[in-house]
């Protein structure tokens, strides 16, 4: 049996006619860039979100360097977060000019450790970006607290969280931005790229509006800006999808449920969810020694189940770094190396069968067995 690991062109085929019909819709209007499907898709994310406002970019990247740039952050200034991540997290703060400050994350969730941030804090510091890693949130509560205490602003990389939420907080309730991705990949993507910025601040609403289009607020007026614009027709396909991004959720625990339950009695690390939160496991990553992870990989591979691996190099492992001044690790970052060397992605996605899913077990159990 073949396992994929993406499910895109089943997800099409499930929704095919409400596709086919949003895209005809635009293509016959004739308006395909800040058009009124990209007006209708902000309006129905911000609702869905409970922002006060949604703003669509050209990819969760540019949404994060977007929003420094709308607070002001730059030139040296330092934002906090996190190594073991994909690597634009650190590429907007780079982007924008400001200094990419990494603590460790917390060995259980993967996500930042807030016990951590606070030794990182100095006089030159603007911002802190917690990454919603593989599906769940981070610890919210106490990252607001520390910023608050510190008077810094707080933007969350929600590019693989969307639907999350904490057990006493909604994404976006307690942060001044949240940032999130549409490439094809994520749990609500479209057939491409794009992203958004969903914020309760309307002077960020303002900065993003602006600098996504060239600097302009009307017609042949710019000033200083880029071009990051999300195309009507991937937000009318956002649109229909969005409808079931809650259903889809659902059923990405239940799928994680099963891979728990039939995996538990071996010695592999299996994601942990905290007490009360919603893990929408974008990823579903499990972590074995990192002496056997890359021959594990190999196994599961050739006997068709298409594991993958993320994010098995963390960004200040990555070639080149560190990069001069625009960088800094405090403290140890043991338990990031370690995720990154461990790492493990099973298939998750909405679509999968019960029988790709047994299979999937089935190979993983084998492994195990074999390497007990």
């Amino acid at each position: 049996m073949q396992v994929s690991f993406y499910g895109h062109v089943r997800q099409y085929h499930n929704l095919k006619a409400e596709i086919d019909a949003a895209v005809l819709q635009v293509l016959e209007s004739g308006q395909y860039v800040m058009g009124p499907a990209l007006s209708r898709f902000e309006g129905e994310l911000a609702t869905y979100a409970g922002t006060k406002h949604a703003i669509g970019v050209g990819n969760g990247t540019d949404a994060i360097w977007l929003v420094l740039m709308s607070l002001g952050i730059g030139p040296g200034d330092e934002v906090i977060t996190m190594p073991n991540t994909f690597f634009a997290t650190a590429e907007a703060i780079w982007v924008a000019g400001a200094k990419a400050v990494f603590v460790d994350c917390d060995p259980k969730t993967k996500n930042i450790d807030p016990a951590l941030i606070e030794a990182a804090i100095t006089p030159r510091t603007k911002a802190i970006i917690p990454v919603h890693l593989y599906g769940q949130c981070a610890e919210m509560d106490k990252i607001a607290a520390i910023a608050k205490k510190h008077n810094l602003f707080v933007i969350e990389d929600n590019a693989q969280a969307i639907d999350a939420a904490g057990a006493s907080f909604r994404i976006g309730e307690l942060s001044d931005a949240v940032c999130t991705s549409f490439i094809i990949q994520k749990n609500l993507g479209t057939f491409g790229d794009g992203g958004a910025v969903m914020t309760n601040r309307d002077d960020i609403l303002a900065g993003v509006k602006r600098l996504r289009n060239h600097g302009s607020t009307k017609r042949s007026v710019h000033s200083f800006g880029f071009n990051s614009r999300l195309d009507d027709l991937h937000a009318a396909i956002l649109s229909v999808k969005l409808q079931h991004i809650t259903a889809w959720s659902d059923r990405r625990r239940e799928i994680a449920a099963m891979y728990t339950k039939a995996l538990a009695g071996t010695n592999l690390e299996l994601p942990y969810e905290m007490p009360g939160y919603r893990h929408v496991y974008h990823l579903y990553v499990i972590e074995t020694e990192a002496a056997q992870r890359d021959a594990m990989l190999d196994f599961l591979v050739e006997r068709g189940v298409d594991a993958k691996q993320h994010y098995p190099i963390a960004i200040h492992q990555q070639e080149g770094y560190p990069w001069g001044k625009e960088a800094e690790i405090v403290g140890s970052v043991a338990n990031a190396e370690a995720n990154a060397a461990r790492c493990i992605s099973l298939p998750m996605f909405p679509e999968l069968t019960q029988d790709e899913i047994d299979y999937t077990i089935e190979q993983v159990l084998a492994w195990c067995k074999q390497n007990g």
